[in-house]
């Protein structure tokens, strides 16, 4: 008994979408929250929904928002968000391996839907076996639109709430103290992280605007190395 051709697709999308609902259940606050803050640092609900679309990166989005209303200049902001979005190197590579002959336009749609959740579960399940490309788009571009319509929401939204209403303006340093937390996963991610943050501590009182956050997470991330360095060095001579 063959299969047709839209049953195929049916259970594609079916399987694709029910594997994306998880990561669509934590983007829907956290995509509320971005678009209260976004409307409150004064951009409308258009400009959130594109900025979701081009960006589609929370992390990212959250920083720059934060950054806009501190009036950082476009160069810093950039600079900044560039810096935080580097691990998707690491991830997109990491996919790359599975996908195979497949075309351009596939192959672009599936990468600009990867995201630390996706990339987890897209990972996983491509190394079970039972996972394709068409199935990992799918679940990229659910996600990625439900993060985009959940952002817009919370702009339309942002116009009703009162100023620092229900601990909103406090989600995005919630997020980042919950993001940091993970990382903490080692003698040198915790010194990396206090050195990060005693460095921008100092350098907000020395460098003027916002770039002693790009300064101080540079030379923490390279102290990080190099202490990494050195105990592997140690390691392989004893």
């Amino acid at each position: 008994m063959t299969t047709r051709p839209e049953q195929t697709g049916k259970k594609t999308l079916h399987e694709g979408v029910k594997s994306a609902w998880p990561i669509c259940l934590g983007y829907i606050p956290i995509g509320l929250a971005f678009g209260v803050l976004a409307r409150k640092a004064g951009l409308s609900p258009f400009q959130i929904g594109i900025m979701s679309i081009f960006v589609f990166a929370g992390s990212s989005q959250f920083i720059a928002v934060s950054m806009i209303v501190e009036g950082a200049g476009p160069l810093a902001i950039i600079a900044t968000t560039f810096m935080v979005n580097l691990r998707h190197l690491l991830m997109s590579s990491s996919l790359s391996v599975f996908p195979g002959k497949a075309g351009k336009l596939r192959l672009s749609l599936f990468a600009y839907g990867i995201t630390d959740e996706s990339f987890a579960i897209n990972f996983s399940k491509f190394a079970k076996g039972f996972w394709d490309l068409d199935r990992a788009i799918v679940l990229n571009q659910t996600a990625n639109l439900v993060w985009i319509l959940s952002t817009i929401a919370g702009g339309f939204g942002g116009q009703f709430i009162p100023e620092k209403a229900f601990g909103i303006d406090y989600a995005l340093i919630a997020m980042f103290i919950c993001l940091l937390v993970f990382q903490l996963r080692g003698h040198i991610y915790v010194i990396s992280a206090v050195l990060s943050g005693m460095l921008a501590v100092f350098l907000s009182i020395r460098v003027p605007g916002n770039s002693y956050i790009v300064i101080a997470s540079m030379v923490a991330a390279a102290v990080g190395v190099g202490v990494k360095r050195k105990f592997l060095i140690r390691g392989k001579k004893t």
